[in-house]
């Protein structure tokens, strides 16, 4: 049995027809190793289309990574959709020249500067795949990533169920490529619990229908605009179902460029996503709060932080949380060259790259 194999039926077992088995190894059984080739299959004569978006700007040393780990895929019907934030290095050059060679990745060029939010917008309102999912430009897939979404999407449908989206583990690596952690999500994830950290990553696989109706990225959020849209489309069409498989590497290395480490965003984001999500719900409000204090952002908690968290009824686990940072103790901090101590938990420690704990 192989590794995909073994994991998809894996991920079946907790739906109700007992042919599962039988069905998964039907339409899966040529899959092979992660990492190895795929021989065409009987869905490869009916593959639908999937839409890959990704906003870059001004990281063309990275960006070949990314867009090969893409058209490098053992699932052939694909598109990658670039959107070049107004680069000022030769990122279009490079678009241009691979574009020429291969047809199914397109570019634009955004004259001018309009963020990753309006970019991914941008790439999504152009693509033509029934499915959709996103990359960021300093991360890659696992060659086998888009095929096994395809295929678990397809048994779902076949046991009659249809969740939100599709969510994978993650394997975090550092610039040599060296793997760091494998993640350890949970098989399922709702809306609600979205308000207490962002299980799901930052990437989902879903019908491109689904990004449209929940109404795309906020492109005024200056940061947690994953979590945003993801509360958005599980509260619309339901649970979240994670493909318990490592398909994608995240980059484990701080750059300046990024502005999820900027505390200001941070403040600001929580705001804006109180504010349209929680309600006045207390809990809701205090769970968000709590997402900015964790060893990623390292935030230090102000004397109004402390205010709030009591005003709504801080718990325990919530008043150590803010005293571990108000005194400065963090459990392992992400270094701008070097990964993680080992001893870190997992769990935190990928979330926390997204800024959820």
């Amino acid at each position: 049995m192989s590794v995909i194999t073994g994991k998809v039926m894996e991920t079946a077992r907790d739906l109700p027809d007992s042919t599962a088995e039988v069905s998964v190894t039907k339409q899966i059984s040529e899959i092979h190793v992660l990492g190895t080739s795929r021989p065409a299959t009987l869905r490869d004569n009916q593959s639908p289309l999937v839409s890959v978006y990704m906003p870059t700007r001004n990281r063309e040393y990275l960006l070949a990574r990314a867009v090969e780990s893409v058209l490098q895929q053992t699932y052939g019907n694909i598109e990658l959709i670039v959107v070049d934030d107004a680069s000022s290095d030769s990122t279009e050059s490079y678009l241009r020249s691979v574009a020429s060679a291969d047809p199914r990745l397109h570019y634009v060029s955004n004259p001018a500067p309009r963020g990753a939010p309006a970019s991914r917008n941008i790439a999504i309102r152009g693509a033509k795949g029934e499915f959709l999912t996103g990359l960021d430009d300093d991360d890659a897939f696992d060659r086998e990533r888009i095929g096994a979404f395809v295929d678990y999407w397809r048994l779902l449908q076949s046991r009659n169920k249809s969740p939100a989206c599709l969510y994978s583990q993650d394997i975090l690596v550092n610039d040599s490529g060296a793997h760091l952690w494998v993640s350890q999500k949970k098989s399922a994830v709702t809306a609600n619990e979205l308000f207490r950290g962002n299980y799901i990553g930052n990437q989902i696989f879903a019908p491109r229908s689904r990004f449209i109706e929940a109404g795309l990225f906020d492109e005024e959020l200056p940061a947690w605009q994953d979590l945003e849209l993801f509360i958005r489309v599980l509260g619309r069409f339901g649970e979240a179902r994670l493909l318990d498989m490592p398909t994608y590497y995240h980059s484990a290395t701080l750059r300046a460029d990024r502005i999820s480490a900027q505390e200001k965003n941070i403040r600001l984001a929580f705001e804006i996503v109180a504010r349209k999500h929680a309600g006045g719900d207390a809990r809701r409000e205090r769970a968000l709060f709590l997402q900015m204090f964790n060893d990623y952002y390292n935030i230090k908690p102000t004397l109004h932080d402390w205010l709030r968290l009591l005003k709504w009824g801080g718990r325990p686990k919530g008043l150590f949380r803010l005293l571990r940072f108000t005194v400065g103790i963090r459990q392992a901090a992400y270094l701008p060259a070097k990964a993680a101590a080992v001893s870190t938990p997992l769990e935190n420690r990928l979330q926390s790259k997204h800024g959820n704990i």
